[in-house]
């Protein structure tokens, strides 16, 4: 496969530090989740990319199938924490669709092609638990 874009992050201070970007002027403070001090952790920036990445793939997807629709897609990620260390990650991926005339099945399919277009969906394929829900309006 050809390299389409790279990017490298960089961290001091794992969940209480900060982390910028090679190629960017992005810098987060970083903070544990639930702390309730200023800045952002790991499962909010996951959910941003993913869901970024996710409409993307449905664009693809719309653009295949020429379908016509406009889409919003929401990802809520859960971090869980089992015996002792052991955590583990959740995806909820609900995607709204509107102006269009596909049933709610037929938009569903779509999202559900979208799940196998996806690099992050395909990356997570397996190592977490991932559910895929849509609706029309």
């Amino acid at each position: 496969m050809k390299t389409l874009y790279s990017t490298k992050a960089t961290v001091t201070g794992g969940r209480a530090g900060s982390v910028s970007l090679n190629d960017s002027d992005l810098s987060i403070n970083m903070v544990p989740p639930g702390s309730g001090k200023e800045g952002n952790n790991p499962e909010q920036l996951f959910a941003m990319g993913y869901s970024a990445c996710f409409d993307g793939a449905l664009g693809v997807v719309k653009q295949m199938e020429k379908a016509k629709f406009d889409s919003t897609t929401s990802i809520e990620v859960d971090l869980l924490q089992g015996e002792g260390h052991e955590y583990k990650l959740a995806a909820k991926i609900h995607v709204v669709g509107e102006n269009t005339d596909l049933s709610a099945e037929e938009f569903q399919a779509l999202v559900e092609k979208a799940h196998h277009v996806c690099p992050y969906s395909k990356a997570t394929r397996g190592n977490i638990d991932v559910e895929v829900t849509s609706e029309v309006k």
